[in-house]
């Protein structure tokens, strides 16, 4: 007995519609690209203090963001702040 193809079974031959593996320059560095331990700094130009909406520092050797105006230090960890107050280390 012979078999004929199904039409609702997907065929082993490569799709056309491939998407083409060339890196895009305009976006931004993947994570896996990335020095362990550092932030985007396409993130870090867009993040503000979630209390006051103010500006962060970016402590690169303590892996925080840094807000003067709320004093307190955000955590950063593994490459991603985490913006929550009560995360967040009070400054002297």
């Amino acid at each position: 007995m012979t078999s004929t193809p199904n039409p609702d079974t997907p065929s082993n031959t490569p799709s056309d519609t491939t998407p083409d593996a060339s890196p895009n320059p305009a976006s931004p560095t993947p994570a896996s690209e990335r020095p362990a331990h550092t932030v985007d700094p396409k993130l870090l130009e867009i993040l503000v203090c979630p209390l006051t909406k103010g500006l962060l520092e970016y402590d690169a050797e303590r892996q925080e963001l840094i807000s003067r105006s709320a004093k307190l230090a955000y955590p950063i960890r593994d490459g991603i702040p985490i913006m929550l107050p009560e995360e967040a280390r009070p400054l002297e």
